[in-house]
């Protein structure tokens, strides 16, 4: 898993170099596929349950599972969710992150900054002995309490020998307590935020999931691990953790 999840981490650093305008979403998935087979994995978003990509790129309402087209071209002030990950001897990786195509606007920077944050409130929880609502409810009350919205449609999930495991890992307090969390648990933790209301709606072509009052979205997710401690955080570089003591 940790091998897996840094190669992920070398594609993400890759892929935000290219992010600018005039670039096409199309040409983003290409890198990745191109990327993630380089390094000796195996996309796992392509062909699965019969998505076209190797990559979700979900452009301003677009909440997730934009699929990639030559005819999406970032434009100046759009902002861009990439959702990406692969197979590495057997296991899997799973990370999102949304990024400002040149100048944005002050709402949509906020909006990036606390759908990051609210994934770092849910790290102060992430922690054995505690329950999985109690990083639920630490992802959603941030947010609320800032305005946003919380997709509730939406969830993160287990991740090891395949993409999607149990449980399913809510952004929101619910009155269930879930899971008790144990060492060794590998979850994908990952904030579906929207500048406007919470609800989604699924476009025609079956994957792709935008807001319905067409208010902008944002998504950050990690691979974490499970500790006696501070998760640790699979998908993020060491620079990044320095900037966050929430994890190791």
């Amino acid at each position: 898993m940790r091998v897996s999840n840094h190669l992920l981490q070398l594609v993400f650093s890759d892929l935000e170099q290219m992010i600018a305008p005039g670039v096409t979403t199309a040409e983003l998935n290409l890198e990745a596929d191109r990327m993630i087979r380089s390094l000796g994995g195996v996309p796992n978003f392509f062909n699965y349950e019969g998505y076209p990509a190797s990559i979700c790129t979900s452009v301003n309402d677009q909440v997730v599972h934009g699929i990639p087209d030559v005819n999406c071209v970032l434009q100046e002030g759009d902002i861009i969710s990439i959702d990406a990950g692969l197979i590495y001897d057997g296991f899997h990786s799973d990370a999102a992150r949304t990024y400002g195509v040149g100048r944005i606007s002050g709402e949509a920077r906020r909006l990036i900054d606390v759908t990051e944050q609210c994934f770092f409130e849910g790290m102060k929880y992430a922690v054995a002995g505690n329950n999985l609502n109690d990083v639920s409810s630490a992802i959603g009350d941030y947010a609320e309490q800032r305005g946003f919205g919380v997709v509730r449609d939406l969830c993160g999930h287990g991740i090891g020998a395949a993409m999607h495991e149990e449980p399913d890992v809510m952004n929101f307090r619910q009155t269930d307590p879930g899971i008790l969390l144990e060492t060794g648990m590998t979850l994908a933790v990952e904030p579906m935020i929207t500048a406007g209301s919470r609800e989604v709606q699924w476009e025609d072509d079956g994957w792709t999931v935008t807001t319905v009052d067409r208010s902008l979205a944002a998504h950050y997710e990690n691979t974490i691990l499970i500790t006696d401690g501070k998760p640790e955080v699979l998908t993020m570089t060491e620079a990044e953790k320095k900037l966050h003591p929430e994890v190791q």
